[in-house]
């Protein structure tokens, strides 16, 4: 291996972690900022596709080998435009186009693509473009493609504030059509809007294997939705998370992550912090419910925060700087090749890097292991703004048991949980 392949491949120095070992690197060809990760593997042969915070389009790597990373290629997507989501099933790959805002390095006077995009990605290193469906609006967020007929979007869409859920009909990709959408009252021009709290679809949702039942965070609430007919969902159970976890100028991120749990009378409902500081929101969280009566949502538990460790100088993340909480986790969303919902839960922390909880004993989530990269060397993109402290975004646990995560600095950290409740494997 060449002395630059060692520098792009190289885990960089100065992590900490609990129970967990960083097996592998890779720099994404020199463009930092990953967020999204999307994972499959055809032929043996396994791979990864990245959405990036400040570059425009996606990376792909190959991770047969999680020692040795390959980056494959990076692919080009359009300028003012955030390419951070990507999501897939089988040959069929979907990217979100959406308007990047100013504070993010966008360009208010300077023209955007949204929407999504659609690839065939049955040649894993060369993905052909197949379509571009258009909102119409500022673009979509948190989507899902879970194979079949139906894609889930987060959607801005004209007419209404803040996003809604759409159903997106990719029986024929070259050709994608609406199929079926859903909002709160309040969303939609000439509707009264509710003045205490936020309103809007943040994503993903996820769908039963059956088709027939939605679990989604839809701000200020956890919703279940019978999607028998995906034209019209209509609500089972409600559970209100705001207030108290938040107001009205919160956002659609007050109910971040809504994901089934192993067993299915139970839901992982979650917030994204969003202030850098802690000062001025109220306390993010990571909780339970139990939805045996999917029409009474309750909430059961909350997880423990996260605590620095000894001798980093701060009695609490918060002082750390940048965002502090929780922010995504890994979803099997019907993949085959990621890890399938257990015991072990996986959590992005912003500053905290990456926990992992067992959830064994819902009534008492407990950490078992942790992973902070080390501070970042360089400043690649405008956030955090507070100052260069590391912002873990995303985790994929691929089935094999190789832990994935991006960070607004850093590239691709592969990781490998050797704590209690391990996974076993063949």
């Amino acid at each position: 291996m060449a002395a630059d392949e060692d520098t792009r491949t190289a885990i960089p120095e100065g992590w900490q972690a609990d129970n967990i070992t960083p097996v592998g690197y890779s720099d994404l060809g020199g463009r930092p900022g990953a967020f999204k990760i999307a994972v499959t593997e055809k032929d043996g042969r396994w791979y990864l596709y990245l959405g990036h915070l400040w570059h425009y389009g996606w990376s792909i790597v190959e991770v047969t080998d999680p020692a040795r990373p390959r980056y494959v290629k990076f692919i080009h997507g359009p300028a003012n435009t955030w390419t951070i989501q990507v999501t897939l099933h089988g040959d069929l790959m979907m990217t979100a186009l959406q308007r990047q805002a100013p504070s993010w390095g966008g360009d208010a006077d300077k023209p955007f693509d949204e929407g999504v995009m659609l690839w065939d990605i049955g040649d894993r290193e060369d993905p052909k473009f197949l379509s571009h469906w258009k909102t119409g609006s500022l673009g979509t967020h948190r989507n899902i493609y879970p194979g079949g007929d139906i894609a889930y979007l987060s959607a801005a869409m004209p007419g209404f504030e803040r996003p809604i859920l759409v159903m997106l009909d990719v029986s024929d990709p070259a050709a994608p059509k609406e199929a079926g959408r859903f909002w709160l009252p309040g969303q939609k021009d000439g509707e009264t809007r509710p003045s205490d709290r936020p309103l809007g679809f943040h994503g993903p949702l996820n769908i039963s294997a059956d088709g027939k039942t939605g679990y989604l965070g839809y701000a200020p609430a956890v919703l279940i939705l019978d999607m028998s007919d995906v034209a019209r969902p209509a609500v089972v159970g409600r559970l209100d998370m705001v207030p108290p976890f938040g107001d009205a100028h919160s956002g659609p991120q007050a109910v971040h992550t809504v994901l089934p749990l192993a067993g299915g009378d139970k839901l992982l409902v979650s917030s994204e912090a969003h202030a850098e500081g802690c000062d001025e929101e109220v306390m993010q969280y990571v909780a339970i419910a139990d939805i045996k009566d999917p029409s009474r949502p309750r909430l059961m538990s909350f997880f423990p925060e996260p605590t620095p460790p000894t001798g980093t100088g701060y009695a609490h993340f918060c002082e750390k700087g940048g965002r502090f909480g929780p922010h995504n986790t890994n979803q099997e969303q019907h993949n085959p090749f990621i890890e399938k919902q257990g015991a072990l839960v996986y959590y992005t922390w912003f500053n905290a890097g990456l926990r992992i909880f067992d959830v064994a004993d819902p009534r008492r989530p407990v950490e078992t292991g942790w992973f902070v990269p080390p501070a970042p060397r360089l400043r690649v993109g405008p956030k955090p703004e507070s100052s260069l402290v590391t912002q873990t975004e995303d985790v994929a646990v691929d089935a094999r048991g190789n832990i994935y995560i991006s960070d607004k600095q850093w590239g691709l950290t592969i990781l490998r949980y050797d704590g209690p409740g391990k996974v076993s494997r063949v």
